[in-house]
This record gives structure tokens, sequence and C-alpha cells, in this order.
């Protein structure tokens, strides 16, 4: 068996894990990652991107049929377009492999040795790795541990080729007739109306009495219209209860109890099970690395550091929000504590974003969280209806808006929300301006370019401070 010893070894190669790596390796530090899968973790090969691509996909399919009959912007398509779910998967993956390898590629570039295989500790700072062709014993001066998450599955509904996770669902290389989906968070809506578009009829038993709990009803408004306008049925305040197989092709029974207490059951050709993720805490030896865990999660602080020392940990397994751009953070901070900088990790937002149709976007405090916190706000709202560039490319009709809270008393902005067509990509403006401490006038006195969707921000601000130009 081979030996070997290094500065620091990273445990996962996802978002956390190999951003962490690298930066360690642009930092000089003698630095192993060890990966049993791809590398890229659950973010980009079996979550964010493939279901980006998926949602594109679907996207794209249902704008071409919308061009069908009568046409569209004078656009004309004589017959409706035909799916190939197979090729679809397949592009999706063509996508996850390019990155997974450009991954790979920036780690070698930063001279981080690569080893496949799944890690097994004896104690905090040893491991031993069992790869294809044998195993090698690893001692770490320092180690991350970036083990990531897994989708949750409920002891009465175990997964099977009926009943999947949302794994399975992005490699259907057929399209389900009906998909059931259990739970309307995030990652079940993201699913089920990317399916939907594609031509599934799509059903959601969601627990509690709204959508997407994470954002207020406002938000989630024009998401609801949405699903209402295209047929997809949501059962509220309703609790699966179990399942009966039908064997492979024929789907499977649900049974849950609806909001009357009433027991209802619903057949699906899958049924998609989304109701959260659990931290990947067992089967590397966690237990024999003397660390304390905070419920599921493994206890850490501000640095990220373990109750064992220079033992780290990152990104899902150390609680929510299980986002990838979370755990990254932390990876690139932890590189540079152990290299000898100062940092701590105190972000004032962590942006979080769900790609619906439209989309939603959730930076800082509600105007509902600030009144919880004694928090009087001044609050400002601007719809994408008055968006010259919303209107021009059919995204300013769906109800989407920006909304900006802030401080009465001195005007900081303590919270920017939207909903709408592409409003992903205002996240990052809405992340800095809260991050850097920026003032309504801050906003409403930078100009904004014309045309564009991030207008809207400004006006908003300028709302806020009770003189929006365009409305």
């Amino acid at each position: 068996m081979n030996s070997i010893s290094c500065k620091v070894l990273v445990v996962g190669a996802g978002p956390g894990g190999y951003v962490a790596a690298i930066r360690a390796g642009q930092l000089g530090l003698d630095t192993v990652i060890v990966e049993g899968d791809r590398s890229g973790g659950t973010c980009l090969i079996r979550g964010c991107i493939p279901s980006k691509a998926l949602i594109h996909a679907a996207s794209r399919f249902e704008e071409i049929n919308a061009h069908t009959g009568e046409g569209k912007l004078g656009i004309l398509v004589p017959q409706p377009a035909q799916l190939d779910m197979e090729k679809l998967i397949d592009w999706k993956d063509t996508i996850v492999a390019r990155l997974s390898g450009g991954v790979e590629a920036l780690l070698k570039k930063n001279k981080v040795q690569q080893i496949k295989g799944w890690a097994n500790f004896s104690d905090a700072k040893n491991c031993t790795v069992e790869m294809i062709d044998g195993q090698v014993k690893i001692q770490a001066e320092h180690v991350i541990l970036a083990t990531g998450s897994a989708a949750t599955e409920l002891p009465f509904l175990p997964f099977s080729d009926n009943v999947i996770s949302s794994t399975e669902a992005l490699e259907q290389h057929e399209l389900p007739n009906h998909l059931v989906v259990i739970g309307a968070g995030y990652i079940g809506l993201e699913m089920g109306i990317a399916y939907r578009k594609l031509g599934a009829k799509v059903t959601f038993i969601e627990g509690m009495d709204t959508i997407v709990p994470l954002f207020d009803k406002e938000l989630t408004k024009p998401v609801a219209n949405w699903l209402k306008k295209h047929d997809v049925n949501i059962k509220y305040s309703a609790r699966a209860q179990s399942v009966i197989e039908h064997g492979f092709g024929e789907g499977a029974t649900l049974t849950y109890i609806d909001k009357k207490g009433i027991e209802q059951t619903i057949h699906g050709d899958k049924i998609l099970v989304t109701v959260g993720r659990r931290p990947n805490t067992q089967g590397f030896g966690l237990d024999n690395m003397c660390v304390d865990m905070d419920g599921a999660f493994v206890k850490v602080d501000n640095q990220c550091r373990t109750a064992m020392k220079n033992v780290w940990a990152i990104g899902d397994l150390v609680g929510e929000p299980m986002l990838a751009h979370k755990a990254s953070a932390q990876g690139e901070m932890v590189a540079e504590i152990i290299s000898g900088l100062k940092r701590e990790f105190n972000p004032t937002v962590i942006p979080a974003v769900c790609f619906t149709e439209p989309e939603l976007v959730g930076v800082g405090l509600t105007p509902i969280d600030a009144k919880a916190q004694k928090i009087e706000t001044v609050v400002g709202k601007f719809p994408f209806a008055a968006i010259g560039k919303a209107l021009a490319m059919e995204a300013g009709n769906d109800g989407g808006f920006v909304r900006i809270t802030a401080r009465k008393d001195n005007h900081v902005v303590i919270g920017i929300h939207a909903v709408g067509a592409h409003v992903a990509e205002l996240s990052n403006q809405f992340a800095t301006a809260i991050e850097m401490g920026a003032r309504l006038e801050d906003l409403a006195n930078t100009i904004h370019v014309h045309p564009t969707l991030g207008e809207a921000t400004m006006e908003a601000a300028m709302a806020s401070l009770g003189h929006a130009i365009h409305i």
C-alpha cells in the first residue's frame, strides 16, 4: 500500500472542495484532493448545472411551440416541435462532462494532486483511500471536509425505478406522461416546471399551504399564476403516506392525506421526492475524527474550524443554506486561513435564487423579516411591466417586479427581492449593494443602462423614496 503526506487534504471535489483545493494550490500549499465520483460534486454533476440545462431546453421547446398555429411575433412554425428526450439528456451530459473536465484541468494547473477513490478516516489526520487499482494511505496536516449532501429519502417512500430523487429526474430518457412531485420547494418546482414545459402532466403534493416557503406569497404569486395557467395541480397541506409500485414502466400509486384529512390516491409514471437534502456524514469515518456535531451537521465556528485542531468543514456539511456559492466562499476562505491570511466567514447576505417560471431572487431581509426584528422600514416596488426591455423580450406581463426594503431612519438597504424573467442575473447587483452598505439614494442616483432589466432596481429605489419616474 502506498503512503503519501501533504499539507492540505480536501475530501470531496464539489464546489466547496475543488475551490478550496485550487486556492490552496495557488497559495503554494502541498494539496491533495480525494473524490470518488467525477469532479464537480452535486452542483455540477447532478444539481445546479444539469438542471439549468434541462430548464433551458424545456423553455426553448415551449418557446418554439408557441409559434405554431397562428404564429407569434410574426414568426410562424408550421408544425409543433418534436422532443427527443434521449438526445436532450445526451446534450445535458456533454455540458456536465465539459465542466467536470475543466475542474480537473484547473486542479492540475494549480498542482493539486487528484486521487480518485473513497476516503475512510482512522483518525482526524489519517485516511485510507479505496481506489479501483488499490489503496493509498494519506496523512495530512490539515483536513478540509467537503463531502456535501444527498437527497432525503422518506422511509415510507424508498427510492426505486418509479420513486426517484432529483438526480434521477435529470436522467430520464423518456418523458413521463404524469410526474407527481412531493414537495413544492425550489428543487421540486424547478424540475416540475421543466417537465411541464416538455409536455408532461405535473401534480405537486405539498405539505404546507404555499409554494417555496423561502419566499413570501407576494413574490411567489407570479409563479403560482404560471402553474395555474399551465394546468399544474397543487395539493396544498397534503402529506404523502405510502406508495404501491406497479413494476418497471408502469408507474406507481401514491397515497396521501389531503388538507381535509381524507385519504387520497394518485397514479404517476414517476414519483419525484424533493423534500430536502441531508449532509453526507456517513461512510468516511467521521466518527473517528472527534469533531462536534450541531444536529445533523458538523459544528464549525466563523472560520469553519471544527472542534478538532486543523480539521475544517465547509458547504452543505455545516448547515443551511445548502448553496454552492456558500460552499465555494467557505472553501476559498479556509485555504487562505491555512496559508496564514486573516479571514472569517461573515457575509452580510447569501443570495438565494429559484429558477422557476418566472425566476425568484431573495437577498437579505423581507419586509416581514424586518418587522419581526422590529426594524422600521420603507419599501419600494417596481413592476417589470413598466420596463421597456422586459416588454421587448416578452418578460413584462408575468407579474414580475423588484422590491427593495430599507431602514426608515437612514435608508440603508437591508433586502432586495425580485420575481420575473431572468432576474437571477440581477442577484449579484442586489448582493453587492447590501454587502457594501448602499442606501436608497445610492441605487436611485446610480445611472443604470437603458434599456435593461436592471433599471427596475433603480426605479424600485426611487419608489422607496417616493418618486419613481416610470409609474
